[in-house]
């Protein structure tokens, strides 16, 4: 039988150790508080000294404040902090640290040395296990932490290889470094400089710890709303990587893991990025402190919102819209060094280009040869085809998409201006050529178009099916209308959503305490063969975890990219160069053309001067 032990209250090192396990899990926790409390302290230069991976040493020097004689004591102790006194701090606390633990923690598992000097006092002074004694150091503080875990050696037998700690640390330094770009940080390892980041604006910062790739492919975003502000760039899906180490989302400067947030940048990337591919992304989230949660999680990675639709709503808007522009090639030098500071990637404002391009983006005859104006016949002659008065008419496979899916009406396309003036090709150009079937070439004034032609119309076709969806979500009754079970959980959440049922085309209704009827889909899924108890389960999962659920509105895209991409013209069609210009001109006037429903490239650009450095021109 076993005997009860007695309640007894836990000595002070003891809490201090449990303390530190949910605070400190590897070096890489240690330089995380350190150097979010030199940030704190109003440092401009920050140093990180690490040897054996941070296991044997680690050094904060930063050139904050510093702290006084008579506080280095308590700041030792749990739970003294300076950044909140009272309940209201807490609920607006904008700070990196406020709980008063980190010290504490890192005193209980390692030797800690503190030395710190304010800008009133004459000499710094320093505190160990021994006390306070005077030290020698200028304006700011140096904290050094030697023979992490030595106290609780079980601990250290969790910790990996000297490199994998070691790359731990800079991964927390990058992430503090991007929401502080005026701060200069520098990551000394063993002795030798391992990462330097001086002050610097934000697109410097972001492309200097980011991956190379991502400067040229992506996108700025930036929208604001009551109480809101995102700030940032977001990855092409051209870019995506298999790996999720180059995604960076802040929430009032502080590096967090947020589903609310995860799920709605998930959102706007699921019509243009598919399978395991992993978007990159660098996005700053300003909101009123009073409308976050901060303090939900020891290691304050994890924040709660006082309003999670809204957010989420916010930041997939904001995303979706910055991905649905179009990436236009530069026009000169100028405009090329302001695409590559990210500073002019994008078509603001208005997702769809209208059909003639602003002057800047028009094709303009050269003065020297100016092409003497071709009639419909010569045009014919010069690239094929019969007599202007044989011309066929065909079902072209880039007509609009029809609102009744039986129309089966022959529209042939018009014949293109290419009598000298320019104002008919937009910034793609016109075509020339098609070859094996697959790729359309074509001319604009940067140099030579790639496109492949079928993942182009897929995404136009895609998006016309969308559109002609979004104008109205018409719903289909069940033969035999389903009942499932719900948990009391579910049961909840249906009633504190009922109207957004209604809104993805589900007529939902309660059956008793613990079941639901479903009565209706939207017709699109209607047709397919789709689990409806799955569909409805998943919604509910999705309303009670981020306040919404695009589901229905997955499935339905899912339905239509498949349509879509059995009705694009396909691979080894022959085109004209009517309907190769018709395709041009319908991309640039389609969302997300830069890339197919799959998250494929549908164009690039061959500058001059790339083709001159392929044949060694001008050497």
């Amino acid at each position: 039988m076993q005997t009860r032990s007695p309640i007894k209250e836990l000595p002070d090192q003891l809490i201090s150790q449990i303390a530190a396990g949910e605070v400190i899990e590897r070096p890489a926790s240690v330089v995380k508080e350190l150097v979010e409390n030199a940030v704190d302290a109003g440092a401009t230069q920050i140093e990180v000294r690490l040897e054996e991976g941070g296991v044997k040493r680690i050094v904060v020097s930063d050139d904050g404040c510093g702290i006084d004689k008579d506080e280095l004591e308590l700041a030792l102790r749990r739970h003294a902090t300076s950044k909140i006194s009272n309940l209201m701090d807490l609920e607006s606390v904008a700070s990196f640290g406020f709980r008063g633990e980190a010290l504490a923690s890192i005193a209980s598992v390692a030797d800690l040395t503190i030395t710190s000097r304010t800008a009133q006092a004459d000499k710094a002074w320093a505190i160990d296990k021994d006390g306070v004694r005077p030290g020698a150091g200028t304006k700011g503080t140096r904290i050094e932490v030697q023979d992490l875990f030595y106290k609780t050696p079980a601990r250290r037998k969790f910790l990996k290889a000297e490199a994998t700690e070691t790359a731990h640390v800079r991964a927390q330094i990058e992430r503090i470094a991007l929401a502080n770009p005026s701060v200069d940080f520098r990551l000394i390892v063993n002795g030798k400089p391992a990462l330097t980041l001086p002050s610097q604006d934000l697109p410097s910062r972001i492309w200097s710890v980011m991956p190379k790739e991502f400067r040229e492919a992506s996108r700025r975003v930036s929208a604001d709303a009551p109480g809101l502000h995102l700030e940032g760039w977001t990855g092409l899906p051209t870019a995506a990587r298999s790996r999720t180490d180059a995604q960076y989302v802040f929430v009032n400067g502080r590096f967090i893991r947020d589903r609310v947030l995860q799920h709605a940048i998930k959102t706007a990337y699921a019509d243009v990025l598919h399978g395991a591919a992993q978007p990159m992304y660098c996005l700053m989230l300003t909101i009123n402190p009073t409308r976050v949660d901060v303090n939900v999680h020891p290691q304050k990675s994890e924040v709660r919102f006082r309003d999670g639709q809204l957010v989420h709503s916010f930041v997939s808007r904001a995303l979706t819209q910055a991905l649905a522009q179009i990436t236009l090639p530069p026009q000169d030098e100028a405009a090329q060094g302001r695409q590559e500071s990210g500073h002019e990637r994008l078509v603001v404002n208005d997702p769809v280009l209208p059909r003639h391009q602003p002057d800047a983006f028009r094709l303009k005859p050269q003065a020297k040869s100016a092409p003497t104006p071709l009639t419909q016949q010569q045009w014919l002659n010069l690239y094929g085809g019969g007599r202007a008065a044989s011309v066929p008419t065909y079902e072209s496979p880039l007509r609009e998409v029809a609102s009744d899916a039986a129309d089966k009406t022959v529209l042939p396309l018009p014949m293109p201006e290419h009598n000298g003036s320019a104002e008919a090709f937009g910034y793609l150009g016109h075509a020339v050529a098609q070859i094996a079937g697959v790729y359309v070439l074509a001319e604009n004034e940067q140099g030579l178009v790639i496109v492949d032609m079928h993942a182009a119309h897929e995404r136009i076709t895609y998006e016309k099916l969308k559109k002609a969806a979004d104008r109205g979500l018409a719903q289909q009754g069940l033969l035999v209308p389903v009942v499932l079970r719900v948990t009391p959980e579910e049961m909840d959440t249906f009633e504190s959503h009922r109207q957004s049922f209604a809104a993805l085309g589900l007529d939902l209704s309660a059956a008793g305490a613990t079941a639901l009827t479903l009565r209706a889909l939207p017709a699109l899924l209607a047709e397919q063969r789709i689990n409806a108890e799955e569909l409805i389960h998943g919604v509910l999962s999705d309303l009670a975890h981020y306040g919404n659920s695009d589901l229905t509105e997955t499935m339905r895209n899912q339905c239509l990219a498949t349509m879509a991409c059995h009705g694009s013209v396909r691979a080894h069609r022959q085109l004209t160069l009517q309907e190769m210009d018709a395709l041009l001109r319908q991309m640039e006037a389609t969302e997300r053309a830069d890339q197919c429903n799959h998250g494929r490239p549908t164009w690039t650009q061959l500058t001059m001067q790339e083709l001159d450095r392929l044949f060694l021109r001008g050497r």
